[in-house]
């Protein structure tokens, strides 16, 4: 596909993001994009969801399908320029893959599909979570389908989600228990749901295409099909339990602290969830990637 700009498109071609559609619009990370995409006042927002999920907030416009019948799919995305997916792992197999079918059958141009984590167009990671074979294979039948794009955001672990459970971090913040993956001191990249927000926002936010061949600035068609990457910060968990300390006015003698092998709580880890254990998914992504690191310092 040639490069193309502003000056070469039809007459009338309006080179900004108008009309958005997201699925999860009321879930963890959702919640915090389409906050953030209402505080712009200058989208049209939809909310695509399920007869009987949660209603959105004001402002935004609600669309009922059924995953059923893909012809209420095509229907809902019919003059979106945007379709937002943000769903959680335990959504039906095949939902995010009838969603991007449908923007195809729909015409729509850009997808920021359900990525909005780790890095799933790094393999190193990528082998040892197991996600990122299913993910490379839905952005490839986007790319296969001819008509929409994608821009994957990798945000690192939500902060406030990860230092929520004593199984993702280590922290256990209520019993005060904290357990160290090897020395604790492996920095990782996290994003608070609120920094998700705002990058989606001011990604979609930006002009689509450049003006012409000496315009440099930055447009959504320099990510297409390719990842952007956001962080709050970039921490370790012996700063995320100094700031836990902080907040709850405690110190080190009033917890019980420890640590684990990362490699042997990501492989213990591993086997409770081959075993049928939904929780320890967890515990397999975050082990994988302090394992990682530990390993490439």
């Amino acid at each position: 596909m040639s490069k193309q700009y502003v000056f070469n498109q039809p007459s009338g071609y309006i080179n900004k993001i108008r009309n958005i559609a997201i699925v999860g619009a009321t879930g963890n990370s959702g919640k915090y994009m389409t906050e953030s995409l209402l505080a712009k006042s200058s989208f049209n927002i939809t909310a695509i969801s399920r007869a009987g999920s949660s209603p959105p907030p004001d402002g935004i416009h609600l669309v009922t399908v059924d995953y059923s019948k893909p012809e209420t799919l095509v229907e809902a995305l019919r003059g979106q320029d945007v379709l937002i997916v943000t769903m959680a792992v335990s959504a039906p197999a095949g939902t995010a893959s009838a969603l991007y079918e449908a923007a195809a059958k729909a015409g729509v141009p850009w997808i920021l599909p359900n990525e909005f984590g780790n890095d799933t167009d790094d393999m190193n990671v990528g082998d040892d979570t197991f996600v990122n074979q299913g993910k490379i294979n839905e952005r490839k039948a986007i790319e296969t389908a001819g008509v929409s794009s994608w821009i994957g955001v990798c945000t690192g672990f939500w902060y406030e989600h990860s230092l929520s459970g004593p199984s993702w971090f280590g922290i256990d913040v209520l019993n005060k228990k904290c357990i160290f993956f090897d020395d604790g001191l492996q920095r990782l990249n996290s994003s608070t749901w609120l920094q998700v927000g705002r990058a989606v926002a001011n990604l979609l936010s930006l002009p689509i295409l450049p003006e012409n061949e000496a315009d440099q600035s930055v447009t959504l068609d320099s990510y297409r099909n390719r990842f952007t990457y956001v962080s709050s910060f970039a921490v370790n968990q012996r700063e995320m339990l100094d700031s836990v300390q902080r907040v709850t006015k405690t110190r080190d003698a009033d917890w019980e602290i420890s640590s684990e092998n990362s490699r042997e709580r990501y492989e213990a880890a591993k086997q409770k969830m081959f075993a049928g254990d939904r929780a320890a998914f967890g515990r397999v992504l975050r082990g994988a990637e302090g394992e990682r690191i530990t390993v490439s310092r």
